[in-house]
């Protein structure tokens, strides 16, 4: 052989190292990939085979699922009794008399989300004041209910509270 053949097939070989070099580093970093995902995949305690890892995932992905549905059961009998409790609750302010000012009658409504509840009117006047109750169904009455019930029955029902 030659020494052009001798340097070409020198050159051949070194190409072909500078390609095994490359895909050596090219899988050492692909190993180093799956390692560390091994690692995050077997979790804090980095023991057992993927099979076991896996099994345990598995039950504790099962285990939260319950308790998510046992936190929702629970949150919607929270929001079934908040629906039921009378948060809704408007205070119309008036004068009963007209020889009495200061607004010091009142009609307080008190509603759940339905439109249930009551409202409550205190009239107030020189001797006495009386106070009366008048239930609620779906934001109407069986007794007749004065313009300033009507008002609170209809602010609480918007939302609007204290007038």
């Amino acid at each position: 052989m030659d020494a052009t053949q001798t340097d070409a097939v020198a050159l051949g070989a070194a190409v072909v190292a500078v390609l095994a070099l490359v895909v050596a580093v090219g899988a050492q970093l692909r190993l180093g990939r799956v390692r560390r995902g091994l690692r995050v995949l077997r979790g804090s305690s980095g023991e057992g085979d993927v099979l076991e890892v896996a099994t345990r995932h598995a039950a504790e992905v099962s285990l939260l699922r319950d308790q998510v549905e046992r936190q929702q059961a629970e949150l919607d009998a929270i929001r079934s009794d908040v629906a039921a409790s009378l948060r809704h609750v408007a205070v119309v302010r008036f004068d009963a008399f007209g020889d009495m000012g200061g607004r010091l009658s009142f009609s307080a409504a008190l509603l759940d989300d339905a439109g249930d509840g009551l409202v409550l009117t205190s009239i107030h006047g020189r001797g006495e004041t009386r106070t009366y109750a008048k239930g609620l169904a779906g934001g109407g009455s069986e007794h007749a209910l004065s313009p300033e019930e009507q008002q609170a029955v209809r602010a609480a029902s918007a939302g609007e509270g204290q007038r």
